[in-house]
């Protein structure tokens, strides 16, 4: 039985690639069931973060398929035997050249199409937590994200920066579509959440919506 101050999620960072993102482990406090959310590369160095944490992993989750991301997903998949849930179809185009992006940054990527495609109004069961799914487009066509309501929580991908917002000046990027998501979609989730971004430090919605020079309230309204 958990201990009732105990957390229900619990979440890990492990940077990978030499593009330094986020792979997040997050893990159910109650089953020690966990998801890993974005397996760009470095797969040993995951493997060793699964070990030390004492989880057992379920599924593999995408934000969205560019090759930092979604690199390492497929032999991650094959070497666990778990599934891969996302993300949405649209970035398709994404995860079918993985093998021809991947030499450009270093990674070794591996062509796959996702056990579950994933759209707004999905969960996704990670032991006994559900995630909520939201269409967050802009960075890519079929970026989503996770959120996990009773913990204030959420996996945004490249999306949303401590500081700074995800680039859109790749194929099916576009910056006016990105604000949107980040006003349309983070924002109601409530400022008191904390979120992992794709690169870089974690943050809170509260602290973005205050400072952020992209999205902040007071940049939004000049």
């Amino acid at each position: 039985m958990t201990n009732p101050a105990t957390p229900p999620l619990r979440a890990a960072i492990v940077q990978v690639t030499p593009i330094q993102q986020n792979c997040t482990i997050i893990w159910c406090t109650a089953t020690m069931k966990a998801a890993v959310i974005d397996p760009g590369g470095d797969l040993p160095r995951i493997m060793a973060a699964v070990e030390q944490a004492g989880v057992t992993v379920e599924k593999i989750l995408l934000t969205h398929g560019h090759i930092d991301h979604a690199g390492g997903a497929k032999r991650l998949s094959n070497d666990l035997g778990v599934p891969i849930e996302g993300p949405h179809e649209a970035d398709r185009f994404w995860l079918q050249r993985l093998d021809q992006d991947g030499p450009k940054y270093g990674i070794s990527g591996v062509n796959f199409e996702p056990d579950r495609w994933l759209v707004e109004g999905d969960t996704v069961a990670v032991g006994d937590l559900l995630l909520d799914v939201y269409e967050t487009p802009g960075h890519t066509e079929g970026h989503v994200i996770f959120h996990h309501p009773p913990s204030n929580f959420a996996q945004v991908g490249d999306v949303l920066f401590q500081g700074s917002v995800g680039r859109s000046d790749m194929p099916g990027g576009n910056h006016q579509v990105l604000v949107k998501s980040i006003v349309e979609k983070l924002w109601p989730l409530g400022s008191d959440t904390s979120f992992i971004p794709g690169h870089g430090p974690a943050s809170t919605f509260a602290h973005e919506r205050a400072t952020n020079m992209f999205v902040s309230d007071r940049a939004l309204a000049e």
